[in-house]
């Protein structure tokens, strides 16, 4: 019901709350309602009038994206239109296949899937990405023509970008050099000398960073978390930099990579070879294995949270008051001393006092001396009378507050929400 009211807000109203669209709620793991959802999707259809062309060429789209151990690079394929067949050729984003086995939902080998089935496909060169649009083609040549094409376009893109960047840093520079050159004509025959030493050529990044290697056991997932690394807004306090990722168990290449950039590995839903976990253990290289997503997140905003600079946070030790003022003689000069009653936790001659007169703050320092009757203690605890005697002498009054404080290292956590 939460869910409907939910959606509901966002203009999807459900048939229980007097709309028109059908709202099944499911549960894979207990497995109910699974026929009632399929004669949902099924009447649906019929309503729609949905319809396909079993002949001509293929086109689909990638569901899902995998690197299996045993089978190799398969991608999970929903037919749309024709009828895909073992040695149909395929073309799929940045990948392509001659088709080797197609596998259905059932885990059975299948000859040929006609539109909206689908199935597991066998053979990639090289692995597409969820989402991308599956079309058939007449031959290898012509994929591969297809392939080079597309490639093509992703490094004019690519080109397109870089220079969008050297343009805008161009024009930062522009802006720097001409603000420079008119101090200079405003000082006439003298020259624009720097207000302070020369600063080096190269200037090495000090800002927090936490960097992170992703791999996933299919496509989708690595997906799905990308995307959630996505919504990271804290760059300011600590920077986010994603330097590889990739389908498939942890690899060499991952752990050289986390090794140059001083990467966390996270790996979801796929292992690490015994070999090295061994090897990352020596480089001291974190792998964190997880099977969770919401596991994985809270990892990473451990990790953000544990590189953020701590800060000095006041904490609060005891409290006094001054019930008098007496004088003693110090190396032949005459110093004030606060005759106080400690009412609140406990004074140390190491911390940090502030004196309070009404609503003032009258003196912040420390102490030069802390006595108990004529023996100088470290400590004075509560209802106990004391001696103080400050850094910087100065005239206390009865009434007067003593507040004992120490400053502490306070570590912060991130604010980053997920929005999970």
């Amino acid at each position: 019901d939460r869910t409907m009211r939910a959606l509901a807000t966002q203009g999807i109203v459900c048939e229980a709350l007097g709309g028109d669209i059908q709202a099944i709620p499911v549960s894979a793991l207990k497995k109910q309602n699974l026929d009632t959802l399929v004669e949902a999707l099924t009447l649906q259809a019929q309503l729609m009038e949905l319809k396909a062309d079993p002949g001509g060429y293929v086109e689909g789209v990638v569901i899902e994206a995998q690197l299996d151990p045993r089978t190799g690079k398969q991608a999970t394929v929903l037919v749309q239109r024709g009828t895909l067949r073992r040695g149909s050729v395929i073309v799929a984003g940045t990948g392509w296949a001659k088709v080797r086995v197609l596998n259905s939902a059932e885990g059975r080998v299948v000859q040929e899937a006609p539109p909206s089935t689908p199935v597991s496909v066998l053979g990639w060169r090289e692995l597409p990405s969820a989402g991308d649009q599956v079309l058939e083609v007449s031959s290898e040549k012509r994929a591969g023509e297809v392939m080079r094409w597309r490639h093509t376009q992703r490094m004019k893109e690519k080109q397109a970008a870089d220079l969008e960047v050297i343009a805008a840093k161009e024009a930062c520079h522009q802006l720097q050099y001409s603000a420079r050159l008119a101090r200079k004509r405003a000082l006439g025959r003298y020259k624009l000398r720097a207000d302070g030493p020369r600063e080096k050529m190269i200037q090495y990044d000090t800002h927090p960073t936490l960097t992170v290697v992703v791999k996933g056991d299919v496509d989708g997932s690595v997906e799905a978390i990308l995307d959630i690394l996505e919504t990271y807004d804290e760059h300011d306090r600590v920077k986010l930099d994603l330097v590889h990722f990739g389908v498939g168990p942890v690899t060499p290449n991952d752990l050289e990579t986390a090794e140059v950039f001083k990467a966390v590995i996270y790996a979801f839903n796929v292992d690490c070879p015994p070999a090295l976990s061994v090897e990352a253990k020596k480089k001291k290289i974190p792998i964190k294995l997880h099977n969770i997503i919401y596991r994985l997140v809270d990892d990473v905003k451990e990790e953000i949270s544990a590189r953020i600079p701590k800060r000095l946070e006041e904490e609060f030790v005891g409290e006094a008051n001054v019930l008098q003022q007496f004088v003693v003689t110090e190396n032949k000069k005459k110093v004030p001393v606060a005759g106080c009653r400690c009412v609140k936790g406990s004074l140390a001659k190491n911390a940090l006092y502030r004196v309070v007169r009404g609503q003032e703050v009258v003196f912040e320092g420390k102490l030069a001396s802390m006595k108990h009757l004529k023996d100088e203690v470290p400590t004075i605890k509560r209802d106990m009378e004391c001696g103080l005697r400050f850094e910087e002498p100065f005239d206390v009054q009865p009434g007067d507050t003593v507040v004992c404080y120490k400053m502490v290292d306070a570590a912060d956590t991130t604010a980053w929400d997920p929005g999970f």
